[in-house]
């Protein structure tokens, strides 16, 4: 099959194996997938990931050996594959189970490729009136809905969601639903612009601006993909406040730790979350991911695809393998 290897580099192979699934698992051909933020920093080195990845994905069922009844469903999926038996995972913590392998991320091929595998017990069924291009934002979307699965936001709460990158627009539009006093501060005039048209309070500053009359927060969001956002995060929130991290990326980070405890600080880190949750916003209407695409690429061109989600300020990057040839016939 054609699929995307990183592998130091990227690059575009034709030849690479098509997965088996293993018991258990199915084998889904690949509709859409999502480049993001995360995708990028593998680039860089992050978790030293060799393989194919991508994590952001709709496909259709072609094989599940052991679940017939799923072949043919269009779906999206849980990136972490967990084993289901330790004692995480009984705890209903599968996300953390320590043998788990992540769809593009860790010890798995992911979504820059025809053909995926997945356990079954990781999919849900896209709802027909979903394009692909609305449903691909499905594990990002959850990424957003899990803030609300971790901290409790009243609506007298005055949250902060820092940065305006894909994944800060959704956290964005799903803390609105809570009724709380949202802003989010970003660096991107244009991007914040898709947040005003929907009501949402925003401030633009420039590169290294200094944030001037805003802090005191009850809760902040830090997503701006940069090691510098903690600081930034911690300067915004109020002493017993919440700062929620969601950005992931290569290399440490330079922390002042001290004033966290000095101030009781609680640091939520944020990583995947629901997908069902996800799902019915999308069906319902409720969180406007039509906005954030930018461009779409055939899957031969994923390559100028990356070059361009690496731009700054670009907004959602996908990759369309819609006409990918069914597997070849094993028996």
């Amino acid at each position: 099959m054609r699929a995307l290897l990183l592998d130091g580099e990227l690059q575009f192979v034709e030849d690479y194996p098509t997965p088996t699934p293993a018991p258990g698992e199915a084998l889904i051909r690949v509709r859409m997938a999502g480049i993001c933020n995360t995708d990028m920093e593998l680039v860089r080195g992050y978790m030293h990931f060799r393989g194919v990845p991508g994590h952001e994905f709709v496909g259709v069922v072609e094989r599940a050996p052991d679940a017939e009844a799923w072949e043919g469903r269009r779906v999206v999926g849980d990136i972490n594959a967990a084993c289901g038996v330790c004692a995480t995972c009984r705890a209903g913590r599968h996300t953390h189970c320590p043998q788990r392998t992540t769809l593009g991320i860790s010890g798995r091929d992911g979504a820059f490729a025809e053909y995926l595998t997945l356990p079954v017990a990781n999919l849900y069924t896209v709802p027909e009136s979903l394009s692909d291009e609305v449903a691909v934002f499905t594990e990002p979307l959850a990424a957003a809905c899990e803030i609300l699965e971790q901290i409790h936001v009243h609506p007298t709460d005055h949250v902060i969601v820092l940065g305006d990158g894909k994944l800060g627009l959704l956290c964005a539009q799903v803390l609105a639903l809570t009724g709380c006093e949202l802003t989010v501060i970003g660096r991107h005039t244009q991007k914040l612009d898709i947040l005003t048209r929907m009501g949402i309070a925003t401030v633009h500053v420039e590169h290294d601006a200094p944030l001037e009359g805003i802090q005191g927060a009850d809760i902040v969001v830090e997503a701006t993909g940069h090691p510098d956002g903690y600081a930034t995060a911690r300067a915004l929130v109020r002493p017993r406040g919440i700062v929620v991290l969601k950005s992931t990326y290569h290399g440490a980070v330079e922390a002042n730790l001290t004033m966290a405890t000095v101030n009781e600080i609680t640091l939520v880190g944020s990583r995947c979350g629901p997908l069902a949750a996800a799902l019915r916003l999308l069906e319902r209407g409720m969180v406007n991911v039509t906005a954030l695409i930018e461009a779409c690429y055939p899957f031969d061109a994923i390559r100028t695809a990356f070059t361009h989600a690496g731009q700054r300020g670009a907004r959602k990057v996908l990759v369309s393998l819609a006409a990918a040839a069914p597997p070849a016939d094993e028996s």
